[in-house]
């Protein structure tokens, strides 16, 4: 199933679903297709036209195309990309339940919050494996220590963000990435950046708070030691 939606527009599901399934001569064409609307909810709307389905419906179409001869394999290239929270997580749910009936599923995707619902993670930077494992084997092999920064009283976001722009150059800090009104700063030499904190940090303006490092952490790290194939 590829990124970009590649079905016909000016076909229907039911159209789209039953091409598919001839040109690769699926058996009980007929039956698979119906088999296939039913699996992702489609069968209601097998009369609409896909180009005027919103992007959470077409990757359900396009989803549904890729069951029809029922694949031992799934291989999904950010099947995701552009749709909506709740398309997303109606999306993740049905791909459990493949994954629960013994389905193979292999997902490529950006957004950390869907690769911590995986089973089997790898991280790949320029055609290089860097790290592979469980979520929580994936942090743990990390040794990232990482620290949450939080204003308070008069502090105010702005404070925030120079505060930020001060640690990015302190020695010992390796990563910081704001999240909202807080920022995460990151480091293997959990010493030094503690150091670098009690340095930098007002007290009394910014609490400073140790907490597991989370897999975005992990991957901004990761990805800025990475280097680039391409000289």
């Amino acid at each position: 199933m590829t990124q970009r939606f590649s079905l016909y527009e000016d076909l229907s599901i039911e159209e789209n679903l039953d091409f598919v399934a001839r040109v690769y001569a699926v058996p009980q064409r007929r039956e698979a297709v119906d088999k296939s609307l039913e699996r992702l909810g489609l069968t209601a709307r097998r009369q609409q036209l896909a180009g005027t389905l919103s992007g959470g419906w077409k990757q359900r179409l396009a989803l549904a195309a890729c069951l029809l001869h029922d694949p031992q394999l799934l291989l999904l290239d950010e099947p995701t990309a552009g749709v909506d929270p709740k398309a997303r997580r109606d999306f993740w749910e049905h791909i459990h339940d493949l994954a629960a009936e013994g389905m193979t599923v292999l997902v490529s995707t950006h957004y950390m919050d869907e690769a911590e619902r995986c089973h089997q993670l790898a991280y790949i930077a320029y055609g290089r494996l860097l790290v592979q494992g469980t979520a929580a084997e994936v942090i743990a092999q990390s040794g990232l220590a990482t620290y949450v920064i939080t204003a308070h009283g008069e502090a105010n976001e702005h404070a925030l963000t120079l505060l930020g722009h001060e640690l990015r150059i302190a020695p010992g800090v390796e990563t910081i990435v704001p999240f909202g009104t807080t920022v995460h700063v990151s480091s293997h030499d959990q010493a030094a950046l503690a150091a670098a904190l009690e340095r930098v940090v007002p007290r009394g303006m910014f609490d400073a708070q140790r907490v597991p490092p989370s897999l975005e952490d992990v991957f901004v790290s990761l990805m800025q030691d990475a280097k680039d194939n391409v000289q």
